[in-house]
């Protein structure tokens, strides 16, 4: 997520109340997480296991909670709780705004495009041109979607990622201010639900289709001209790449990547990374023709011990 405009490090450190170590000045353009961070971005970090990711990542703004060398070219806010300042920063820069509208009056909505009866479109959202919204669709806050674009009735584009810290009172959740960014003729069905980035875009490529009820995590990017069936639910911080197809009921764990061409097959659990050019099947999935003969093979278990008694 970028600032409206360049803050400066001191701006931001009253924003929060911290204390910085580095230049007053020195230019801040916005945050994000440590997966899309990029230089001028403020990226937060809790927990000594991930102070060296963050330090050396491309963020040069660092919210840590401990004081610590600070890497060459790099500034540091020192808060007691970079969850809690992380938060507040989200609130600051990209506040809840309700509307009164329907349709907000800062939505830009393309020529040729149909909105049916009973659909809401969010602050500054941008739709392109010749799109189809069916009823009953919900498009929160700052989504873009281009040119050509169908989604289903009911379906809901930008809801919260899902995506808490455990304290003891309860869980407490990361505040998203990022966008879903749909790309030009994308197919969505009825009731999927598409969430936005906790700061950065959740995004599905040109020419993919979504069947109904499918899932998209927070931040995932699904690439051009994928299919996913229906009931599959994609977790966070996704990479599938161009023309995978992935079948009904799968189930996608976090941060992981399928590659370019892959299918997957029904009721398939994807628990690693999977190369491109393949066919899987099973929990956890692996490639099909080897996931079938294990199974064929666990039949045999029965007749193998009869034989053994």
């Amino acid at each position: 997520m970028k600032f409206p405009k360049t803050q400066t490090l001191k701006e931001v450190a009253d924003i929060i109340g911290s204390k910085y170590i580095g230049d007053p000045s020195f230019p801040v353009y916005g945050m994000n997480e440590i997966h899309v961070v990029e230089p001028g971005d403020i990226v937060f970090v809790d927990h000594p296991k991930y102070y060296d990711k963050a330090l050396h990542s491309a963020a040069t703004i660092i919210l840590i909670n401990k004081e610590v060398e600070c890497p060459e070219g790099k500034a540091l806010l020192i808060s007691d709780d970079p969850f809690r300042d992380f938060n507040k920063l989200t609130k600051h820069f990209r506040p809840f705004r309700a509307t009164d509208n329907a349709i907000s009056l800062s939505a830009i909505i393309g020529e040729g495009t149909y909105i049916q009866p009973n659909c809401f479109i969010g602050n500054h959202v941008k739709i392109g041109k010749n799109c189809i919204i069916h009823s009953n669709v919900s498009i929160y806050d700052h989504t873009v979607i281009g040119d050509n674009v169908i989604i289903h009735a009911g379906a809901i584009l930008g809801a919260d990622a899902f995506y808490y810290k455990k304290r003891p009172e309860g869980f407490d959740q990361l505040i998203s201010g990022g966008r879903v960014v749909i790309e030009d003729n994308v197919g969505i069905g009825a009731l999927c639900t598409i969430d936005r980035g906790v700061t950065g875009d959740t995004t599905i490529g040109e020419g993919s289709k979504l069947d109904n009820q499918v899932h998209i995590g927070h931040d995932t990017v699904v690439g051009k001209k994928c299919l996913i069936a229906a009931q599959t639910g994609i977790a966070g911080c996704v990479k599938i790449m161009d023309e995978v197809t992935i079948w009904g009921q799968v189930g996608v764990a976090s941060s992981l990547t399928i590659g370019e061409k892959a299918v997957v097959m029904a009721q398939s659990g994807v628990t690693k990374s999977l190369e491109g050019g393949k066919t899987y099947f099973g929990t956890p999935a692996d490639e099909a023709r080897e996931k079938l003969k294990q199974y064929a093979n666990v039949k045999k278990i029965p007749e193998i011990l009869s034989k053994l008694k």
